[in-house]
């Protein structure tokens, strides 16, 4: 499995950038967000940026990967995902046109 890494471009060269949260830094590719910029945040996965995100956004994901950890390591969560307590499940929009349609099966 792969998991996103919120960062947040220190600077940028091209289509690589160094990005970083807290002490962790890294180089990281550009090539599928061309338009992010220093101080945007970005989320990452494998060394290279997927999507710029909000600054509210990556405080949330880095608070959930915070949370995992710590239920890893034998901890508790905490309030890591009081975001999603919150509300209630509700499905992706094309699963939701099935069911309003009636359909159970693809």
């Amino acid at each position: 499995m792969c998991i996103g890494q919120p960062l947040q471009i220190h600077s940028v060269d091209g289509i690589a950038a160094i990005a970083g949260h807290g002490a962790h830094q890294e180089v990281i590719d550009l090539s599928l967000t061309p338009q992010a910029q220093p101080g945007d945040w970005v989320l990452c996965f494998l060394g290279a940026a997927r999507d710029v995100i909000s600054g509210d956004e990556a405080a949330k994901i880095s608070a959930a990967l915070d949370g995992l950890r710590a239920v890893m390591a034998g901890g508790d969560a905490g309030d890591a995902f009081a975001d999603l307590d919150a509300r209630a499940p509700q499905l992706p929009p094309h699963l939701q046109a099935a069911r309003d349609a009636g359909r159970s099966t693809g």
